[in-house]
């Protein structure tokens, strides 16, 4: 009778400590969750910060938007690259 008593107090221990364990690894990856939404909720935000400064959204594609101002910026080059040779420095040169 007391092996049996004592087989199952060290089960129940053991069952404590797996309980114990368990919870911490669930207490852990809850805050891993909270992190990832963290992460998501910036991310989505500075998804919509970008399209936002690119234009109004729905008006047209990020893509349509990215190429309007690289056309923009060839355009703000090519205004560049005169004045440099107006005041006699050579653009290609120049770094």
């Amino acid at each position: 009778m007391a092996g049996e008593t004592k087989t199952h107090n060290e089960r129940l221990r053991d069952l404590e400590a797996e309980a114990f364990r368990t919870g911490r690894t669930l207490a852990e990856q809850g805050q891993q969750l909270v992190e990832i939404r963290e992460e998501q909720s910036t991310a989505f935000g500075n998804i919509d910060s970008l399209a936002n400064a690119i234009g109004a959204p729905g008006e047209h594609t990020i893509t349509q938007r990215l190429d309007g101002i690289n056309q923009r910026l060839d355009g703000i080059e090519r205004i560049l690259f005169a004045l440099a040779r107006a005041q006699g420095i050579d653009p290609d040169v120049a770094t």
